[in-house]
């Protein structure tokens, strides 16, 4: 019966994302599938190094589904023009290295994807939320 339910923390930390993710603003729902996305590249290498296989599979599933379904999903391809499309491919190349980096248990591939996804945060980060609707 127990194993059905979530345990009050499990609950709580849950309700505390559902409310982060339902008070943001679109910068900061980006934000936040950036920080997802490096913890789930960040969690994967640990798990690689480990031999956790399953685990680390797992985790690179997520990174990809942030990065496919979230980042890239989230691009406004008409109002984007050029910039939209080279982040698409950017976005479309990072998966492609996360599942070599499964594939082989590649670190150096988990690495170059946490680079990319580190510096694209950083670039959007610096955007406040008024030139990013500008944009």
């Amino acid at each position: 019966m127990f194993g059905m339910m979530r345990s009050p923390a499990e609950s709580y930390a849950k309700v505390g994302v559902d409310a982060a993710v339902e008070t943001a603003d679109p910068h900061r729902l980006v934000l936040m599938l950036f920080d997802g996305a490096l913890a789930a590249v960040s969690l994967a290498r640990i798990q690689m190094q480990g031999g956790q296989i399953p685990e680390k599979g797992a985790a690179i599933s997520k990174a990809i589904d942030l990065i496919t379904n979230g980042l890239r999903a989230s691009l406004d391809m008409e109002a984007g023009g050029e910039l939209a499309e080279r982040l698409a491919a950017l976005y479309e190349y990072m998966a492609q290295r996360l599942l070599f980096a499964n594939l082989k248990n590649n670190v150096a591939a988990l690495d170059e994807v946490s680079e990319l996804l580190g510096s694209l945060r950083e670039a959007w980060a610096q955007i406040t939320p008024g030139e990013q609707a500008a944009a």
